[in-house]
């Protein structure tokens, strides 16, 4: 067994009230795609746990229109739009969009954050319970407006780095809002 490392100073410090699984460093591809993506849905959960009513929507990075509601409500849609709708071609209706108003994700803060987490846990639930399902990594969506084929692999990268550029945002979010920043 190899000695622990020290943790530089200049990372951030965890969260209070952590109790994220970290991703393995082995073990088969499904295990470890299935854990970063679960990773990064549970770091977003936390960006947004702890903040006094009404801060959500706070668009606290200007210029920007982003606001941790904003970002809720979009990875919704996205769980939704990809696993639901584009890998299994399910025939249900698009959260938070429309084409007269194709940003209301972000834009259009209506309702209670905390019915929006409920849908975002729910999609995300969804997803998990799909990837499950699926035989195999290999298993092909169709993207709606080319047609073109994807693999559930290709998805779960995708929506890997999908969480790890808005985690990003929340922290930047999270910071102005009330100065917390963690891991």
């Amino acid at each position: 067994m190899m000695a622990s490392t020290p943790v530089p100073k200049h990372y951030a410090p965890a969260w209070a009230g952590d109790t994220r699984t970290t991703p393995p460093t082995t073990g088969d591809e499904r295990e470890i795609l299935t854990s970063f993506l679960d990773w990064h849905r549970a770091t977003f959960e936390l960006k947004c746990a702890g903040i006094p009513s009404g801060r959500h929507s706070e668009r606290a990075v200007e210029p920007s229109s982003l606001s941790l509601h904003g970002l809720v409500r979009h990875l919704a849609g996205v769980e939704r739009w990809w696993f639901r709708i584009q890998f299994l071609g399910e025939d249900v209706p698009m959260l938070y969009y429309s084409d007269e108003d194709p940003d209301q994700d972000f834009d259009d803060l209506s309702g209670d954050i905390g019915e929006a987490l409920d849908t975002w846990r729910a999609e995300c639930r969804r997803s998990r319970e799909i990837v499950a399902a699926a035989a195999s990594l290999d298993e092909e969506g169709f993207k709606k407006s080319t047609g073109e084929p994807f693999s559930l692999r290709w998805l779960m990268v995708d929506l890997i780095a999908e969480y790890a550029r808005h985690n990003g945002h929340a922290d930047l979010l999270r910071q102005r809002i009330d100065g917390a920043v963690g891991m």
